[in-house]
C-alpha cells in the first residue's frame, strides 16, 4: 500500500511542471514593445480590465514570452484565458515588473494601447463598459459575438469594429 504514494509522485510533478514556452506568433496575441524601460527591466504582460457589472481584473498568470528583438525592442506573445474570471473590458499591458512578483503594482511602469479585448458570453448588443468608481467610459455600447472580440478605439464603431479576436497580430505597446 505504501507504493501508491510513491506511484502518483510523477504525475503530481508532472502537473506541477513549467508550461510550453512558444514562439511570441505561436501565442493567441503577439506584438512587439518598445520605447525606454530603464536598464534591465524585467518586461511581463498582464490582463487587465474591468468586468460586468463591476469587477476588476489584474491577471499576470497567463502563458506569455518576451524575448529581446534588437535595441530597446522585444517581441511578445500572450495567450488569452478560455474563458476569464468574468466577462468584460481587457487590455494586455507591459510593465517592468520590478519586484519580481508576476503581479503588475500601481507604481511600476507600464505601456498599453488603444485596442481592448472584449469578452462576451452571448452574441449581441453590450452595454458601455465605465470604470468603477470614477464612471469614465471604457468602451461604447457595441455588437459583439461570443467570446473574444477586438474593439481599437483608434477607429469608429463599424461592421468590422470590433470583431471576433481570433489570433491577433500586431498588438504593439509602446512607452
Amino acid at each position: 500500500m505504501r507504493l501508491t504514494p510513491l506511484l502518483l509522485l510523477p504525475l503530481l510533478l508532472a502537473a506541477c511542471g513549467s508550461r510550453e514556452v512558444k514562439a511570441p506568433d505561436a501565442y493567441d496575441l503577439s506584438g512587439t514593445i518598445s520605447g525606454d524601460w530603464g536598464e534591465n527591466p524585467h518586461l511581463r504582460l498582464a490582463l487587465v480590465g474591468t468586468g460586468f457589472p463591476n469587477a476588476v481584473t489584474n491577471d499576470g498568470n497567463q502563458p506569455q514570452n518576451v524575448v529581446p528583438a534588437g535595441s530597446g525592442t522585444w517581441a511578445f506573445g500572450f495567450d488569452l484565458p478560455n474563458v476569464p474570471a468574468v466577462a468584460g473590458a481587457y487590455q494586455v499591458i507591459v510593465y517592468n515588473d520590478t519586484n519580481n512578483t508576476g503581479t503588475y503594482n500601481v507604481g511600476e511602469r507600464f505601456a498599453r494601447n488603444r485596442q481592448w479585448l472584449i469578452y462576451s458570453t452571448f452574441s449581441g448588443d453590450i452595454p458601455a463598459v465605465k470604470l468603477p468608481g470614477s464612471g469614465e467610459e471604457v468602451t461604447p455600447a457595441m455588437t459583439v459575438e461570443r467570446g473574444w472580440n477586438l474593439y481599437n478605439r483608434n477607429f469608429p464603431l463599424s461592421s468590422t469594429n470590433p470583431s471576433p479576436a481570433g489570433k491577433v497580430t500586431g498588438y504593439d505597446l509602446s512607452r
